[in-house]
């Protein structure tokens, strides 16, 4: 022992957190605009929660959740998008169409990012008639 306090790793602070959130959000979107869709709408918010990315895919009007995991310790990225989650998703969906009424078919897809920025494009991640 030499008196120093050992290193201990620390959990990222809220404001890293979201700010990395950011940044795999705007990496995603850049990924599916380079794949052809277009934006309709970023970061959604009412009371029932948040959706990353709203865009089109062709006449497809696509709902986007981002999650991003630096490793696999605790599960992939895709596997945090439970049903719990899912639920607000749909929520916040409804709450978004109706603010913005279409009568395009709509989609849930989730984007997965690991630690080394791969993207895993998950169409078709879940239905509304789950819920």
């Amino acid at each position: 022992m030499d008196g120093r306090t050992p290193k201990v790793k620390t959990p990222a602070t809220t404001k890293e957190t979201t700010a990395i959130g950011r940044d795999k959000e705007r990496l995603a979107e850049k990924f599916l605009v380079s794949q052809g869709l277009k934006l309709q709408a970023r970061n959604h918010r009412c009371r029932f929660g948040e959706i990353d990315l709203v865009m089109f895919d062709g006449d497809t009007l696509v709902f986007i959740e981002v999650r991003y995991r630096r490793n696999e310790r605790f599960g992939t990225a895709a596997e945090t998008v439970d049903a719990r989650k899912q639920q607000r998703l749909i929520k916040t969906a409804r709450h978004y169409l109706q603010r913005t009424p279409t009568m395009l078919p709509c989609r849930f897809d989730v984007v997965a990012i690991n630690g080394e920025d791969h993207i895993n494009w998950i169409r078709h991640a879940f239905a509304l008639e789950t819920f």
